[in-house]
């Protein structure tokens, strides 16, 4: 979820040189109509018959819906001057405008019924764009008010409102079932993670420690929730994450990989790599996890896909082609692989929608 806030795609920002150029303002995808094929880097041994869906510009968060046929995807396009949501066919064709074209929007999803989404605006907040926040002490994320949850259909109709806080909640995904919805929330005071009935109502606090808990995403079989953290570990960094919150303001050290059962219980953290592990979704088999990591490079400037068992074992570097990939999805089969990439870039900043067949 992108850059008004503690977005998916703001996430990656950091400060990382070409990364954080790659995280700046969307910019939607050439209308195309047709995937084009891409040759894998030799390492790639996961992937298969590869393609690009969009180019040019930044495109971000495309997510499956359940039959595998359809991505949901933010981006920015004329006359539009900050992130919408669109959906697309799995060929990158048939592109259309889901959002109201107002406020910045982010985290759109899928309904099981592949007939509505989900996603967080700022439009009743405000119709203009959010400005950008104030980095000349430091990269920071910014949490800016009026960020709420809706859900619509695909042409944008029967738009409902699902939060109502003066706060921020956003980074949303719904339950296979289709009952549920996952979010992250600021309405207690610390950015924790939350589940709502699909209607908005219900709502149950699901993690309580101090610390950033985003991007959060049910497995394809309802039992568990995979989200990334950012969680002080020491007093003098407990002491500047409440100073910047006090600010609306959000300053990671570190992201790492955790896994709970979905109500919450059985929390366990996965990675333990160091730098920025976030993005992460699950596997359809529920024993691994794929996700974007820049713990491999000790500039921090690049980032790659990574895959982990839950436990923590047998990671593993996927896509080795470009300084930036990130927001990796399985396809409900497990047969496809759906993620963000700057590989075959023609312009600085540049990120586009790829899809792969996934080889296990």
């Amino acid at each position: 979820m992108s850059a008004p806030g503690l977005g998916r795609r703001d996430a990656l920002r950091l400060g990382l040189g070409a990364a954080a150029a790659a995280l700046g303002a969307g910019c939607a995808p050439a209308a195309r109509g047709a995937a084009v094929p891409v040759p894998p880097e030799p390492r790639e041994r996961r992937l298969a018959n590869l393609r690009q869906l969009t180019f040019g510009g930044q495109n971000a968060e495309a997510y499956w819906d359940w039959t595998g046929t359809r991505l949901v995807f933010q981006s920015t396009r004329p006359p539009w001057g900050c992130d919408q949501i669109f959906t697309m066919r799995e060929d990158g064709g048939d592109v259309r405008l889901v959002s109201t074209g107002r406020g910045r929007t982010t985290c759109s999803f899928f309904f099981p019924d592949g007939r509505r989404v989900i996603y967080a605006s700022t439009h009743l907040a405000d119709a203009a764009c959010p400005a950008p926040p104030d980095r000349s002490r430091g990269y920071v994320w910014p949490l800016y008010p009026g960020w709420d949850i809706f859900a619509s259909d695909l042409d944008g109709g029967r738009l409902t409102r699902l939060t109502a806080n003066d706060t921020y909640d956003a980074e949303c995904a719904v339950s296979p079932d289709g009952r549920r919805i996952v979010f992250t929330s600021l309405r207690a005071g610390d950015l924790d993670l939350y589940v709502m009935d699909a209607d908005g109502g219900a709502v149950r606090r699901l993690t309580a420690e101090p610390g950033y808990d985003g991007g959060p995403f049910f497995s394809w079989d309802g039992r568990f929730i995979v989200f990334r953290a950012a969680r002080p570990e020491t007093r003098a960094e407990l002491e500047e994450y409440r100073a910047l919150l006090g600010r609306a303001l959000v300053r990671p050290r570190r992201l790492d990989v955790y896994v709970m059962r979905a109500d919450g219980t059985g929390l366990a953290r996965v990675t333990r790599t160091g730098g920025a592990s976030f993005a992460p979704f699950m596997h359809p088999d529920s024993q691994r996890i794929v996700f974007a990591s820049n713990h491999h490079d000790p500039s921090g400037r690049t980032f790659a896909l990574w895959l982990v068992g839950v436990d923590g074992s047998g990671l593993e570097r996927l896509t080795w082609a470009e300084s930036f990939a990130s927001f990796p999805m399985f396809s409900r089969d497990g047969r496809k692989l759906v993620f963000c990439s700057n590989r075959q870039a023609t312009a600085r900043g540049a990120l586009n929608v790829f899809v792969a067949d996934w080889l296990d």
